[in-house]
């Protein structure tokens, strides 16, 4: 049987409508990686850090960048005949708690991939373990089998 060619348009069912395609649409449950669980829970426990992930967050946004244009404009222009001292301070001041926010990022996302590292070498080291127990167990059930086939043949009536 012939497929119809899907650029003709002559198929024998009518295509599906949008609303179709969502109610056929599962939800997609993921799983998190267990130091991914962990690491959350310990930044939700420290006012601290979720402080310092706000700041982070909000600093890596366009409404920062749209804030600040507005901000410098309006200073520029309408604030003071001549911003630019001050503006340069506090623009500098911004840039060192800027980036320093940015290594409080770094540190905990290498910290984060420590920890997933430590946690995966660990599950493949038991991964390993078990393999190779189940795989001498193996040999040993075969070798056992292979020994009473031998001792035991089928055919002479013991």
């Amino acid at each position: 049987m012939a497929k119809p060619d899907p650029g003709t348009g002559s198929s024998a069912s009518p295509p599906a409508s949008p609303q179709d395609n969502r109610r056929m649409a599962l939800p997609i449950k993921r799983q998190h990686h267990p130091v991914v669980l962990e690491q959350r829970a310990k930044r939700a426990e420290d006012v601290q850090l979720r402080i310092a992930d706000w700041i982070t967050a909000f600093a890596g946004s366009m409404n920062f960048v749209y804030i600040h244009i507005a901000l410098f404009t309006v200073w520029m222009l309408l604030l003071e005949s001549k911003p630019w001292p001050t503006l340069t301070l506090i623009v500098s001041l911004e840039a060192i708690f800027l980036s320093t926010f940015v290594m409080i990022g770094q540190n905990r996302q290498a910290a984060f991939q420590q920890a997933k590292a430590d946690h995966d070498f660990n599950e493949q080291e038991l991964e390993l373990k078990t393999n190779t127990q189940l795989t001498r167990e193996i040999d040993r059930l075969t070798t056992e089998l292979h020994n009473r086939l031998l001792e035991n043949p089928a055919g002479s009536g013991h």
